[in-house]
């Protein structure tokens, strides 16, 4: 049997305010397969963004053990998540977090820094994965230069520069209008059916989680 892309095994996480301990997660278990795409809904506080953050390996667990692209997440020493990270994790942010006095393809260059690829390599892989989310044209333009939605396709290109196992997407519509908040979500459908991408979405928007092939809706560190 096929090990999950990403398992949650009975999961509490709790933050501290002074002496006050502030449940998040409480003996969650969540199973997401390998190429599955996924949307977590719920109000701000939920523990939805927690979840992100946790797969990651940028926050972990109180209690419980999570599983994410073949390693044990939540057992990993720090020096070995930033490897496993760059290798197997693409984040899509709502707000985008390009750096302004760079180009689209030194934004999208900049995980692959962390990489043994030649400059050569690097450049090739800028140029494909611009080419997928339709901006070709734009490698040499500044943030400054592009629409919001041509900034978060940047951002998603970035995301899969490096061929990640796992893409997670962290209201990835939020900051966008309509139309471009669509050709987002088509692309993402288009890298989750196309590249067999596992795809993590957190969003509030309804339309936007109408594209996964599933919705979880939280509440109170719960699964409703």
């Amino acid at each position: 049997m096929n090990q999950p892309a990403i398992e949650f095994r009975r999961v509490t996480k709790s933050y501290f305010r002074g002496n006050q301990e502030v449940p998040i997660l409480r003996d969650f278990n969540l199973s997401i397969p390998a190429g599955r795409f996924l949307a977590v809904m719920g109000p701000s506080g939920s523990g939805k963004t927690t979840i992100l953050n946790l797969v990651a390996g940028l926050d972990r667990p109180t209690s419980g053990t999570i599983h994410a692209a073949g390693v044990t997440v939540s057992q990993q020493r720090e020096s070995e998540l930033a490897r496993w990270r760059a290798r197997h994790i693409g984040f899509v942010f709502q707000f985008y977090n390009l750096i302004p006095v760079l180009t689209a393809a030194e934004n999208v260059e900049l995980p692959l820094l962390l990489s043994t690829l030649a400059k050569r390599e690097r450049t090739t892989h800028v140029q494909a994965a611009l080419g997928l989310v339709g901006l070709s044209d734009r490698l040499h333009h500044y943030p400054r230069q592009l629409s919001g939605g041509q900034e978060q396709r940047v951002g998603i290109a970035r995301a899969i520069v490096s061929d990640p196992t796992i893409l997670l997407a962290d209201e990835p519509t939020g900051n966008l209008d309509r139309s471009a908040a669509e050709a987002v979500m088509a692309l993402l459908t288009r890298l989750h059916l196309e590249l067999k991408k596992t795809i993590l979405m957190v969003t509030h928007d309804p339309r936007a989680a109408d594209y996964a092939q599933e919705i979880l809706h939280f509440d109170k560190g719960t699964v409703s």
